[in-house]
């Protein structure tokens, strides 16, 4: 699939840019991996872990549709992970938020047709689904524009698709390595934003590993969704630190209780497979596709009306040891 490939990833130097790096490094043979991100310490600081001769760094913005054109020049597959994605400092800087998120992605449209690029996977988030603060909605209109952009590519033989997926275990800024840098400091109890909170969870490596069986498996326009356990944050706090206690501080900014992945008013349009579900587009595409089988040939079902995929009502639970596990294995 990646071999021999020129891959660009958008907001590479973050933890998923990292992980895909080391990941294909490991099983693949690319032609050129190609760093895409503004942050000229994180792309010196990742240059030293990954300095294999297929390995390229260009500093660049995902606002800035002429670099990204320059950047895309031979490019075959593109993975755009570049985002703005703290929930409370988006509510408090919407216009910055809305210009990485939507206008970004856009740009990322545009220079992938023009520089006519194979494939291009998205990254989306649980929060795009029903979504309720200014990133979720951002991302919400960014799948929005990928899958519609299959519908304006012409005669470009390139397919968009989107993979949304909940939190990622030990990913910069995520709440493990924060309760962690906590216990070492020596609080004397974790802060939980409400008792009754539950979240999906998957690892980083799981992540990557799903969005590069989606390259194999898709045709453009869908949004995968991997099944992934769920856990309430009371519960993981107790995994990581069952001699202390929590204090409960208040839902932040933008926050639900629950996180939804596909909600129930898109289960019409959604189908099961073994691993994972589809929200095929809800817009016909000038030609047609069978979104039932997949370009692996696996075979998906219709979910019933009414169906919804939230980390509440899901029928599998994380225990403790497993999360520790997961953990542990970072």
């Amino acid at each position: 699939m990646f071999n021999g490939k020129n891959i660009l990833i958008t907001g590479g130097t973050g933890s998923f840019g990292n992980m895909a790096t080391r990941m294909l490094l490991a099983s693949y043979k690319p032609n050129k991996i190609i760093i895409y991100s503004r942050d000229e310490l994180k792309q010196y600081e990742m240059a030293q872990r990954f300095s294999a001769s297929c390995m390229r760094y260009f500093i660049g913005d995902v606002r800035d549709e002429k670099r990204l054109q320059k950047a895309m020049n031979g490019v075959d597959i593109v993975i755009h992970a570049a985002a703005l994605k703290h929930v409370p400092i988006a509510e408090y800087n919407p216009m910055e938020c809305i210009k990485t998120n939507i206008y970004g992605a856009q740009n990322v449209i545009d220079a992938a047709l023009d520089n006519g690029v194979q494939k291009v996977i998205a990254l989306s988030t649980d929060k795009a689904a029903s979504p309720i603060n200014l990133y979720g909605a951002t991302k919400l209109a960014s799948d929005k524009l990928f899958v519609a952009a299959n519908n304006i590519k012409g005669s470009q033989n390139t397919q968009f698709s989107v993979v949304r997926y909940g939190n990622v275990i030990g990913s910069r800024g995520s709440v493990v390595p924060f309760f962690k840098q906590l216990i070492a400091e020596g609080a004397t109890s974790l802060p939980i934003t409400d008792g009754r909170m539950t979240r999906f969870w998957i690892t980083l490596p799981q992540g990557v590993e799903f969005v590069f069986k989606s390259f194999a498996r898709m045709h453009g326009g869908e949004i995968f969704v991997p099944k992934i356990p769920s856990m309430k944050i009371t519960d993981l706090a107790y995994a990581i630190a069952p001699h202390l206690p929590t204090h409960t501080i208040g839902i932040r900014p933008g926050e639900k209780l629950h996180e939804v992945m596909i909600p129930s008013d898109d289960s019409h349009l959604s189908l099961e497979f073994h691993d994972h579900f589809i929200i095929k587009p809800t817009i016909r595409f000038a030609k047609a596709v069978d979104f039932a089988r997949n370009a692996l040939g696996e075979k998906g079902e219709e979910v019933a009306l009414g169906f919804e995929y939230n980390s509440h009502a899901n029928t599998h639970w994380l225990s403790a040891q497993e999360l520790l596990a997961m953990i542990e294995a970072l």
